[in-house]
C-alpha cells in the first residue's frame, strides 16, 4: 500500500503531448490517493467478515459497534465439535494438530456457507453458527442440508488423511431454534459480536449428548417440531433427557442413518 503503479496508453499518432503528461502528472496523486481509500476499505470489509462472520462483520462495519446493542431475533443455533478431540491431540505429533483442525473447520465452515448459514465463533475445536430465515422451518432445512454436506465433506477428507497416515476424526453436531440476542457483547476495550441467551446455552448441552446416544447429530425438540414435514419424517427420537443447566428433561432426536444417506445424496445434487 506504499505506492501505486499505473499504465497509461494513447491511441494519438504522435502519442501523449506534453500539457496531456502534465495533466496526468496533476491526477496521478489524488488517483492513487482515491485507489489506496477503496483498497483499505476492501481489505477492512474482508478482515471482519473473516474474523467476525459475514453478517456480523457487516453489521459492525455499518455502525454497529456499541456495548450492550443487540437485536432479539429468532435463529437456528448450530454447535458442532470434534469427536475424541483430546484424545487425539494427546496422542498426534505436535506438528499435526493445526492441519488437523485447519482440515475439520474447512469442512464444517463451508458446509455452514454454503447452506446460507453465518458462523459466529471457532472455539478451539467447536464451531457456532446460526441460520436464519423469514420462516423457521427454511432455516431448519438449511441447516440439515449443511449437515448433510458436511458428512459428505467429511467422509472425503478422512479418506484422504486415512491414506496419507494422518490421524481422522468425525464431528458431532448439535441443533437447536429459538430466541437470542445478537449483538455487541463485552467490555469498552473488547467486544464480541455473537448470540447470548438460554439457548446458546442448550445447544452447546444438546451437542455433549452425542457421546452419550451414540449418534453424531442430536436435535432438541424445538427443531423437530420446526422442521417441514418431508424432513420432519427422516427424523428419529433417541429419548428425553435431562440437560445440565436446562429446566427439565426434554426429548431429543437424531436423523435416521438411511433417511440421513437420502439427504446426503440430494445435497449433492446440481
Amino acid at each position: 500500500m506504499d505506492c501505486v503503479y499505473s499504465q497509461w496508453l494513447t491511441t494519438h499518432p504522435d502519442g501523449f503531448a506534453d500539457a496531456d503528461l502534465a495533466a496526468l502528472r496533476r491526477l496521478a496523486p489524488p488517483l492513487a490517493l482515491a485507489m489506496k481509500c477503496a483498497s483499505l476499505a476492501r481489505i477492512a470489509t474482508t478482515l471482519v467478515e473473516v474474523y467476525l462472520g459475514q453478517d456480523a462483520g457487516r453489521r459492525v462495519l455499518s455502525g454497529r459497534i456499541s456495548r450492550g446493542v443487540a437485536d432479539r431475533i429468532n435463529a437456528v443455533l448450530w454447535f458442532s465439535d470434534l469427536r475424541s478431540f483430546t484424545t487425539i491431540a494427546d496422542a498426534a505429533a505436535p506438528g499435526e494438530i493445526i492441519p488437523l483442525l485447519n482440515d475439520y473447520a474447512e469442512a464444517v465452515i463451508s458446509a455452514i456457507h454454503g447452506a446460507a448459514g453465518d458462523v459466529l465463533k471457532l472455539i478451539g475445536d467447536g464451531t457456532l453458527a446460526i441460520f436464519r430465515a423469514d420462516d423457521p422451518a427454511d432455516a431448519c432445512r438449511a441447516a440439515l442440508r449443511a449437515e448433510a454436506e458436511l458428512r459428505r465433506r467429511v467422509a472425503e477428507l478422512n479418506q484422504r488423511r486415512a491414506t496419507e497416515g494422518r490421524p481422522v476424526t468425525s464431528v458431532y453436531l448439535g441443533l437447536h431454534i429459538g430466541d437470542v440476542f445478537y449483538g455487541n457483547i463485552g467490555s469498552v476495550e473488547r467486544l464480541d459480536f455473537t448470540v447470548v441467551g438460554p439457548a446458546v446455552n442448550e445447544v452447546s448441552r444438546i451437542v455433549a449428548m452425542c457421546r452419550s446416544v451414540d449418534r453424531p447429530i442430536v436435535l432438541s425438540s424445538d427443531f423437530a417440531a420446526a422442521t417441514p414435514a418431508p424432513e420432519r419424517a427422516s427424523l428419529v427420537s433417541v429419548g428425553r433427557y435431562a440437560l445440565r443447566g436446562v429446566g427439565k428433561p426434554q426429548e431429543l432426536f437424531t436423523l435416521d442413518p438411511d433417511a440421513a444417506d437420502a439427504l446426503v445424496r440430494r445435497s449433492t445434487e446440481p
